[in-house]
């Protein structure tokens, strides 16, 4: 599920179609994407160790970063990564679309925030209802700290943005009622 706002910020268009994302800052966010989504693949490995669909996706979004791979093929491989998902509890869905949102900024930039809110939902999830808001947390934390130096406000900004089409994740602090 594609977690793209209903106006798309110009910041996260490319500059050939009328944007003003650069190749390298589009580089910079799918990379950081790649990351929060290999960060949280082990709850998919462990509940699927000889399904590589996932890993494969991550891996095709970075030949794309690379130029070894054309956006097209990196936008099917996304579909892939989302199929992987189907019927599987929880961690390991939330691990798998996360995966399938990092191959899809290819395609379009703005999944790269899609498979950070994923991999959030992945971590919570892994955990007893009690440690949810701290697995919330502590993943937030992590993903974060890698945020691109020069995107860092950029990607921010887009997380209090899109913060409720991402389920709340990206709050520092989430309202009594939304925890129960």
């Amino acid at each position: 599920m594609p977690i793209l706002p209903k106006e798309r910020d110009p910041r996260l268009i490319t500059i050939r179609r009328g944007g003003s994302l650069t190749d390298e800052d589009h580089h910079l966010l799918a990379e950081w994407a790649a990351l929060c989504a290999e960060h949280v693949l082990p709850f998919f490995e462990t509940a699927c160790p000889e399904d590589a669909r996932p890993r494969d996706a991550i891996a095709v979004g970075r030949a794309w970063i690379r130029g070894e791979v054309r956006m097209r093929d990196a936008h099917r491989t996304a579909f892939v990564a989302n199929a992987a998902a189907r019927g599987l509890p929880d961690p390991a869905r939330f691990a798998a679309l996360a995966a399938g949102q990092a191959v899809a900024v290819a395609h379009v930039a703005a999944h790269y925030l899609g498979a950070a809110a994923y991999a959030i939902r992945a971590a919570v999830a892994s955990v007893a209802v009690g440690d949810a808001e701290g697995a919330r947390l502590k993943e937030l934390g992590w993903q974060q700290e890698r945020i691109p130096a020069t995107l860092r406000e950029q990607v921010l900004e887009d997380q209090r943005a899109r913060n409720d089409i991402c389920w709340g994740v990206f709050t520092l602090r989430l309202k009594r009622s939304a925890t129960r």
